[in-house]
This record gives structure tokens, sequence and C-alpha cells, in this order.
């Protein structure tokens, strides 16, 4: 990928007039995405590195504890007395299994506005440790990555950052795209014998080359949770449809209410759907009669449904509220993300009013499914090396995307020094119709190009005239 920043020149090579006006506006457009883009993805970079190694060796919510087994599990109940024990006026939310036989029990329990996280020695029901969620280092570097520490706003402006992304991708694709004679492998292979900025511009259309599919996974699966295109777009038109579950009562609540603020514990494709509720006679028998209905029950069912290793249950949420029981790789709970499946069992009956897997999603569910396990790093030891690779070449390219304008830029230039606007553009009215599909598509991003545009043909001319009548 040519450099983000670029001293406004047209390359002898291209002799074609269209070629070169076409070439002179591709660059115009990195040279703007880029100035915008570059902070924010040195940010996506760093945060996203922290997280991964953090969820991989310490745990999403700090649950890897490794204890000395010893003798039979104890009942959930049990765990649960002594959680509750200790936190006398708080509600238990959700338990989670250990994902190995040396790991401990986790139970999230609220007390008053507050979720507090419980390790429990399943082996003998003794507390090993307690934290407070949304209190560790991950959340601190997640809330970052998603909003800045701005809340909508934040979002917002990531969102912007992550549209012009893909601007700036595709622009880059065709900038260094072999042209006139050119062998690809100017672009498959760096220019090691070249020096100094030469150097490292063959590094950076390699590197921005080979990258370049990895960062629209990578944008797209990160826009897919921001607040306007993700979630009043994609995500709305492509949740589980509840309509599938015949003669089932339906709450006011979504699957989203069992998220805790930014944390996702529940897969994108059921977030908008709305929950079953507890209280009639709908369902499939899944408890036998007579048997109480609690986490031990529900954790037997589970595993005879076929769970194992890391799965969670959710107590239910008042009157109305059903117990869940869920593994996905939204949760980090497996390394499969073609394994997920939610179960929602009635309070009262027992019975399943529930039962999604990953074949029920929708076909955009199911590539965010992967997409998101892929993102951040859940899918194994190859992912998190692959993408801690990743995201060190997405610093090195916007780093060096700043060092190549910066060594050549004019001295004394006082401006941006943007490549020039191409004069009689005839491909004007494609551009248009481009702008027009980018901003139905990404509202923000055509929002933000909008401005742009009308800067660039209104705002900056003037600017520079008033400069040079000055002088």
């Amino acid at each position: 990928m040519t450099s983000t920043i670029e001293r406004a020149s047209t390359p002898k090579k291209l002799t074609n007039k269209l070629s070169q006006t076409l070439y002179s506006a591709t660059w115009r457009w990195h040279f703007y995405a880029g100035l915008y883009v570059i902070p924010f993805f040195i940010m996506l970079g760093v945060t996203g590195m922290a997280m991964m190694f953090i969820s991989y060796f310490d745990g999403r919510d700090g649950e890897n504890i490794h204890i000395l087994p010893t003798g039979d599990v104890k009942s959930i109940s049990a765990q649960a007395d002594a959680v509750q024990a200790s936190f006398k006026n708080g509600n238990i939310i959700e338990w989670i299994n250990a994902k190995e036989a040396n790991g401990v029990s986790v139970f999230r329990i609220k007390v008053e506005d507050r979720n507090h996280m419980v390790a429990v020695n399943p082996y003998n029901a003794e507390i090993e440790k307690t934290w407070i969620r949304q209190d560790g280092w991950y959340d601190f570097f997640n809330d970052i990555h998603g909003t800045l520490l701005l809340g909508d706003t934040g979002d917002r402006l990531i969102e912007i950052a992550a549209g012009l992304g893909i601007i700036l991708v595709v622009t880059g694709v065709y900038l260094c795209w072999p042209r006139n004679g050119s062998s690809f492998r100017t672009i498959l292979i760096p220019n090691f014998t070249a020096r100094g900025r030469n150097l490292l511009k063959s590094l950076h259309s390699t590197i921005g080359f080979y990258g370049s599919v990895f960062m629209i996974i990578f944008l797209i699966s990160g826009m897919a949770w921001t607040g306007i295109w993700g979630e009043k777009f994609v995500q709305a038109w492509s949740s589980f449809p509840a309509e599938k579950w015949s003669d089932v009562p339906l709450s006011d609540e979504t699957h989203a209410s069992m998220n805790h603020g930014a944390m996702k514990d529940v897969p994108w494709g059921l977030e908008k759907t709305p929950m079953p509720e507890s209280g009639s006679n709908a369902g499939l028998d899944a408890i036998p009669d007579g048997i109480a209905i609690n986490a031990d029950s529900i954790s037997e069912f589970a595993y005879l449904l076929g769970y194992e290793g890391r799965f969670r249950i959710h107590y239910p949420n008042g009157k109305q509220g059903v117990w869940t029981i869920s593994q996905d790789s939204m949760s980090n709970d497996s390394n499969d993300p073609t394994s997920d499946r939610t179960v929602h069992i009635d309070q009262y009956t027992g019975k399943i009013l529930a039962d999604i897997n990953f074949a029920d999603y929708s076909l955009p569910a199911k590539a965010m499914a992967v997409g998101i396990a892929f993102h951040e790093g859940d899918m194994g030891l190859w992912n998190l090396i692959l993408n801690t690779v990743f995201c060190l070449s997405v610093i090195f390219l916007s780093i060096s995307g700043v060092i190549i304008w910066w060594i050549r830029r004019p001295e004394k230039a006082g401006r941006l020094v943007a490549p020039p606007m191409p004069m009689n553009m005839p491909l004007w009215n494609g551009a248009i119709f481009t702008g027009l599909l980018l901003s139905l598509l990404f509202p923000l991003v055509g929002l933000t190009l909008l401005i742009v545009l009308i800067l660039d043909l209104f705002i900056f001319p003037h600017l520079l005239f008033l400069k040079n009548a000055i002088s």
C-alpha cells in the first residue's frame, strides 16, 4: 500500500491521462482517509493486543484460576450457598462451569448496582477469590477500544474511522497495484535492496497488500458492534426471529438484557431477539416431574444435552424470567463458534421454551459469530499469534505512512500538502454515485465524506488563495 500521507505528485510512468486522473483522485482520498484513521488504527491495534493477551492468559473475567482436584465436585447449590453467605444481600445472576478439571467455578452475583465475580473451588465449595466485574485491565482496554471512554460519542467516532478504514484499504490496494508493465513481485516481496524512504514505501506496500483482506474482516466485524451501522441496520435485520418459537410467550426484554454493560455475553444474532417468558404450558419436556427445578437439575440436563467444558447457567430474572443454558465463543466459552447453543427453560414447568444453535442463525449472524471469534482471537493459539502479527502490521502501516509523508513533504509548506485535486475528472458522476452508495451503506461515513467534499471544494481552495494573496 503506498504511503497514507504523501506529497502531491503523479508518477511519471502513468502516461494515460485517465489513469493519471484516477490515480490522483484515489491518492487524494487515501490521504484524507489516513488523516482521520491513523490515530484510531494505532489505538485499536494496541488495545486489541492487550485484550487478547489478557483474555488468553487470565481469562476475560479473570477466571483462569487453577486449583488441585480433590474428590468429587460439590453441587452447584452448595457452591452457591457459599457465595450467598459472603454476599448476603446479593442476587446470583449466573454460574460459569470450569473449562477443565483443575479450574474454578465462577459465580456472578449482583449486590445493589454492582456485579461481583466469585471463584469457587468446586471440590470443597470454598471461595478462592472475589473481584468486581468490569473493573480490570481487560475492561479498561475494552472501553477504550469500543468507546474511547466517551460513551456514544466515542462509538460514533470509531464507527467513522472503521468506515473510512475500508476506503483507506480499497484506495491503498489500487495505488499499489502493478501497472505499466510492473511485476506483482513489487508488492508481493519487499525491495530490501532499497534504502531509507524507498525501503519504507516498499514495506508499506507489501504489508498493506497482504493485510488488506484481514483488515476488511476486522473492520466489518468491528463495525457490526457500532451504534448506527451495526445496531440500527445490520444487526436489526439479521437477528434470530422469535416467531420460530411456536406458541411461546415473549418478554418485553431482549437477549441483550443478559449482557453486562459493554461486556457482550450474548451471541450477536440473538441480542435483539425477545426473551421467552416462564409461566405457561408451552415448550418441550425437559426436567422430569417431581424433580426440583434449580441450578443442579438444570446443569444435569445441560450435560444430557451435550454441554461440556465451560458453559453458563443464567438464573431467572424475576417471576417471568427463564433459566438459560449457553455456550458460545462470544463469551469465550469455546474456541469453535459453530458450536454455539442457547437453551431457555421455564422456571416453573422445566420445559424447553427455545433451543437455538449455530445452524439456526441467519447468514449474517453466522458470519458474525465466526468473524467476532476470529476478531477477538478466541479460536486458539494460532488465532492469537495471527492477530498479534496483524495488529503489529496495522501499527507499522500507520506509523510508516506518517514517516513517509514527513520525509517527502516540502519544507516550510505550512500545510498538509494533500495530493492535488484532478481537473476535469471524467469519472465525476461515478464518484458521486459511489458517495451516495457509501452514504446508504454506512451513514456516518457518507456524512463524513460529504463534509470533506464540501471543505475540499469550497473551503480549502479559498484558504490557499488567501495565504498566497497575503504572501
